[in-house]
């Protein structure tokens, strides 16, 4: 279905949540290629919208993916609705009547909010690679190969001081990496497919194939 055009639009403002389907490269008209990942976007369905005056803030809830066991308040939730998978909220900045006006509950958008050309800002939850050391976490270079420092190459050396006698908070150390929610900003979108919902960033954006995505136009 066709995407509304009304606050969106008018606002600037569009945004979308989407799958990554994987990295390719794209030829352009005068021949150059550039790296692209390619991103399965919307359609998304507009599952609330929430007021000042009765949330405290303006934003726009929307719904992605199919939930075949949603649970029960879940399914309240959504009521009147399809099933929805995964929920995420975006923050508006305009008053309500026009917002009232031109978006309500159940609407659908798709990737046609978008346009060839448009700068986004693409956030994601990134790779997990469980518990790494110091020079794969942190690019430490490591002890020298020689001289009795034949067991600590990969050390992340001392970490201690004679004031105030513990570890500082922040040292870089040890421990789990990645993980978190990572946003790339400034990726122009290169191509649009509208039939397939298909839509192409310039670079790489974060997380593993089938990742959820959140994009948003600057």
């Amino acid at each position: 279905m066709p995407a509304k055009s009304g606050f969106l639009l008018k606002r600037n403002m569009a945004f979308i949540l989407g799958k990554k389907i994987g990295m390719t490269r794209f030829f352009r008209d005068d021949g150059e290629v550039i790296p692209v990942t390619v991103i399965e976007a919307g359609p998304v369905v507009v599952t609330q919208i929430k007021t000042k005056d009765k949330d405290g803030y303006e934003a726009v809830q929307v719904g992605f993916g199919k939930d075949k066991r949603p649970n029960k308040s879940k399914a309240g939730h959504l009521k009147g609705l399809e099933q929805l998978k995964y929920l995420k909220e975006f923050r508006l900045k305009t008053d309500g009547q026009e917002r009232e006006a031109s978006l309500t509950r159940g609407d659908r958008l798709d990737v046609s909010i978008f346009n060839v050309g448009d700068i986004v800002k693409v956030s994601g939850i990134t790779k997990a690679k469980g518990f790494q050391g110091a020079v794969k976490r942190h690019g430490f270079h490591g002890m020298p190969a020689s001289h009795g420092h034949h067991h600590v190459l990969r050390h992340p050396g001392a970490i201690g001081q004679r004031f105030p006698q513990h570890t500082l908070k922040g040292t870089r150390m040890a421990g789990r990496m990645g993980g978190g929610k990572y946003t790339v900003r400034g990726l122009e979108i290169v191509s649009i497919d509208k039939e397939k919902n298909l839509m192409m960033v310039k670079g790489a954006v974060p997380g593993r194939k089938g990742a959820l995505l959140e994009i948003v136009k600057m």
